[in-house]
């Protein structure tokens, strides 16, 4: 069966919180993304969501990554249940998110990574991400404790960067191709 990736609604709320856990979490992306501050995508496998991306489209909340990359959207929260890791649908995720930004016009991507996570660095990297060249930062993600409720937690994370390319072609490069031999330009 083949893996589908959509934005979040709100019929997929409930759905996702069962798979998942972490509602809170969820319900405040949900509520971001209805007044345009993110996006949340959800991959699903049949009627069962397996996986999601938080497309986080405000200013970052660190400073360093405020300073270095200003309005640029950042790819947070990728997570694959474990039973559907390995199979391409983290890469099918991240594509979505990138599709969407190219989509909207813009030219760059960013992410944080945990020094510590070499398989989503390593994918990370495969996908043509590269560090941004400004050291580590600290970062503060959200988790959710064994009561259900969000706590913030420092990490030191890696920042990278994709420099998105429409595979559109430019009008101009359009009109080259389409001439006859000998027209000018």
């Amino acid at each position: 069966m083949d893996v589908d990736i959509r934005q979040a609604c709100y019929a997929d709320m409930m759905p996702l919180y069962r798979a998942m856990g972490s509602e809170e979490f969820f319900a405040e992306r949900y509520e971001w993304q209805k007044n345009d501050r993110g996006v949340l995508f959800i991959a699903w496998r049949g009627d069962k969501p397996v996986g999601d991306v938080y497309l986080w489209l405000e200013a970052a909340e660190e400073f360093l990554i405020r300073q270095h990359l200003p309005s640029v959207p950042l790819l947070t929260h990728l997570e694959v249940l474990p039973a559907f890791r390995n199979q391409g649908i983290g890469t099918k995720l991240i594509k979505a998110v990138e599709d969407h930004l190219i989509e909207a016009g813009c030219e760059r991507i960013a992410l944080a990574v945990r020094v510590d996570n070499d398989n989503a660095a390593r994918l990370y990297r495969d996908l043509e991400y590269r560090d941004w060249g400004h050291g580590e930062v600290t970062c503060m993600p959200y988790a959710t404790n064994e009561d259900g409720c969000l706590t913030a937690e420092l990490e030191r994370c890696h920042v990278m960067v994709k420099e998105l390319h429409s595979s559109k072609p430019s009008p101009d490069r359009t009109l080259l191709t389409l001439a006859p031999p000998g027209t000018p330009n």
